[in-house]
């Protein structure tokens, strides 16, 4: 599956599986992801936590997880894209470059993401938000109201630690993540 608006200098799809064995386009991917979370969650997790490693990058692009996202042959973004055992789809892991923000490219993933969940037959699609319990952290409180402007609404939260425990001794400050879902 590709975007294919020729009108769009954006090339989106899903990674090749031989692309799982370029270790520099592996590299670039984990520094893309690990830098836009090293800003977006600043001050939720310890210093020198990283979002993700080449094994998990390399993981998911062996088993067609991974959406890349490029212009002139650049890489500008990625999402991760999954069918969850309850039958939903759900993506995460969304990212944009720094550079190229704001033009347009988080909102080709989703949507990218969302076609990929309907041509499955899935009927729902989720994501998970991490957020901070006791304040407000401002990329969050955006990224709250962007994917609810999109149409995500919020069905629960949950806390970090009961779902994921081995995360929870990484974190700098107790957090929930909030999980929202998308009739497609």
């Amino acid at each position: 599956m590709r975007k294919t608006d020729p009108a769009s200098p954006l090339d989106v799809s899903i990674a090749r599986p031989a692309e799982a064995d370029d270790g520099g386009f592996v590299a670039e991917i984990v520094d893309l992801i690990n830098r836009v979370y090293a800003g977006a969650e600043q001050g939720l997790w310890q210093d020198g936590t990283d979002r993700t490693s080449p094994a998990e990058v390399t993981s998911l692009i062996r088993t067609g997880q991974l959406v890349v996202a490029r212009m002139d042959g650049r890489l500008v973004g990625t999402v991760r894209v999954q069918r969850l055992a309850g039958g939903e789809g759900e993506f995460g892991m969304l990212v944009a470059s720094p550079h190229e923000r704001g033009i347009g490219i988080g909102r080709e993933l989703v949507a990218f993401a969302e076609r990929w969940a309907r041509e499955r037959q899935l009927a729902r699609m989720q994501l998970e938000l991490l957020v901070p319990q006791t304040w407000t952290h401002p990329v969050k409180e955006f990224l709250r109201g962007w994917y609810t402007r999109i149409g995500y609404r919020e069905i629960r939260r949950a806390r970090l630690d009961e779902a994921y425990p081995a995360l929870w001794p990484y974190l700098a400050t107790p957090c929930d993540f909030v999980i929202y879902h998308k009739s497609l």
